[in-house]
This record gives C-alpha cells, structure tokens and sequence, in this order.
C-alpha cells in the first residue's frame, strides 16, 4: 500500500504541481505525518519534491521535472493513458485530465534527449542525469520564448537559500556552465542564475513584457567579480592535449618541443583545483607557485583515502 501511495501523490503533484500535505493525508486515509515520512522517502530518490510551510504553502513539485525516460515501455504508456481516460470518463476530474495530457506528453518526448534552438542542437544532460538538467534547461527555454515568469528556488555558492520571482530573457553558456540572464523582481535588477543552482523551477502562468537590454549589458566577464582572477602556466603531455584545447582555448596552447604550453587567465573560485586535477599526470602546473602547492596538498589528500591500513 505504501508505494501505491507514493505512486499516487507523485502523479498528484505532476498533475497540480502543489498541494497541501491535508488533502494528501484525506485522499489516501493517512496521517499527515504518513505523507512526509514518504515525500522524505520520495526526495532521497531523487524526486525533486519540496514542502514550504506557512499560509501560502503546501507540496510542491519542479515544473521541470519528467518522468525518467525508460520508466514504462510505449505499450505500458498507452495502457496507462486508457485506464486513465475510462476512469476519466466516470469522474470527470480536471486534475486527471492534466494528468492524462502530462504522460501523453511524455510518452511523445520519450524519445529526444536533446535542445533545439534555431541553428543550434545541445546535448544538455550530464552524465547519469537522467536527462534532468535537460529538462530543466528546456523549460527556461521555453518560459523565455513565451514571455513567462518563474518562481526558483536557488541556492548560492555560499549556500544561501533564497526564493525569487524572475523574467527570464536570455540563456548564457559559458565555461561548460550554462546561466540565465534573468530580471528579478527581488533585486529590481538584471541578474545571472546558474541553473546548476536552482532546486526547484515553478511555472507561475504569468507573463511579462520584454524588458530592453544590450548585449552588452549582460556581464560575460561575471567571474571577476565572484573570485580574484589568477594568470596560470601550464605544461600539458599529449595525452592531455584535447582537454586541454577545449577548456584553455586551442589558441592558447603553443608546441614547445615534445609538450606543450598554455598562459591563461582563469577564475581562482573553488572549482580550479578539482579540474586541473580531473585530468591527470599529463597536466602539470608551472606558475604561480600557489597553485601548484595547492594541487598537489589536493592530490596528497586524495591519494590518502585510497591507502590501506
């Protein structure tokens, strides 16, 4: 009965997207405490389902969530939608009615795993994503093509939590990151959100009028101001080399006799040290001295989970 019930609240909340923990409890004649124990459940297996208390509040799902792809066969998808339109049929739920259009939808996508956008095709997923962040970034696609507002929740790199309201104007792509150029309504301002750090992308149904920006305006060169710039020399072995091209520049890498060399401006932020060292031995750090002492404390640390005691 337990998983019947999850099964039911999540086809609930991809139906409504928010409902209170009460009409949970009363549709499926259990505790309120019943139902968190399995939202809790529901979240530590990856279901982006949160809780938000107060007034206003309720359980609440991502607009951007799918169903995984390979959940049901095309047989069990089209069984599904027929059980659901006869039983539609006696009850007449609107509800169930989104809910039906929801899984037709997804049983049409369950195929592409890719964004389209004018000239340009993105392979968006992360490996063993499931295709989430794809999701994710197809949504923003969208809510900016048709002019519609968001609700997210975001998280800082320092943490923070916050709840905001924004109009999505552009999507920013940069150093295999991919950011939205947003107005928020918080902050009266233009601002850019990483969409690695939005938990959760609620559709608000709301639209609004294109606010003018230059290209200019949007802040490429954002790093500078989130971390001290560091100008790195690097030695790169062969079997680097295409790392190497894609992430310093195929311009900035320079044969010198057997290996090869790189000077670049990078952003000093916590990330530099862990991708220096995700390409391995035929990466080496010449200058500044800083950082090599700090790759290689990283890699002594590393090196000494791995030895037995």
């Amino acid at each position: 009965m337990k998983f019947q019930i999850m099964l039911g609240i999540l086809f609930t909340l991809l139906a409504r997207r928010k409902i209170s923990a009460g009409e949970l409890a009363a549709k499926y004649d259990v505790s309120v405490r019943t139902i968190y124990r399995y939202i809790d459940e529901m979240t530590i297996a990856g279901i982006p389902i949160d809780v938000a208390r107060g007034q206003n509040g309720g359980v609440y799902i991502s607009d951007a969530f799918k169903l995984p792809k390979g959940l049901m066969t095309k047989e069990e998808y089209t069984r599904a939608v027929e059980a659901m339109l006869a039983m539609n049929e006696q009850l007449s739920d609107p509800a169930l009615d989104s809910a039906i259009h929801k899984i037709t939808a997804q049983m049409k996508s369950e195929k592409f795993d890719m964004t389209f956008s004018g000239n340009i095709l993105v392979d968006s997923g992360n490996w063993g994503d499931e295709s989430r962040f794809s999701d994710k970034l197809s949504l923003m696609e969208r809510a900016i093509e048709e002019r519609e507002a968001l609700e997210i929740d975001y998280y800082s790199r320092e943490g923070v939590h916050s709840q905001r309201k924004i109009f999505p104007h552009l999507l920013v792509y940069k150093q295999k990151i991919w950011y939205v150029y947003a107005f928020c309504t918080v902050r009266g301002a233009f601002r850019l959100f990483k969409l690695g750090r939005m938990r959760m992308i609620m559709k608000t149904g709301e639209t609004f009028g294109r606010i003018p920006f230059k290209r200019e305006d949007v802040p490429l060169k954002f790093w500078y101001d989130d971390a001290s710039a560091i100008e790195a020399r690097f030695e790169i072995l062969p079997e680097a080399l295409p790392f190497a091209e894609e992430w310093l520049g195929i311009e900035n890498v320079v044969k010198q006799g057997e290996k090869y060399v790189a000077e670049v401006l990078l952003p000093e932020d916590e990330s530099l040290v862990g991708t220096i060292l995700s390409v391995g031995a035929g990466f080496k750090v010449l200058s500044p001295a800083s950082l090599a002492e700090r790759v290689e404390r990283e890699a002594k640390r590393i090196a000494a989970g791995y030895i037995s005691e």
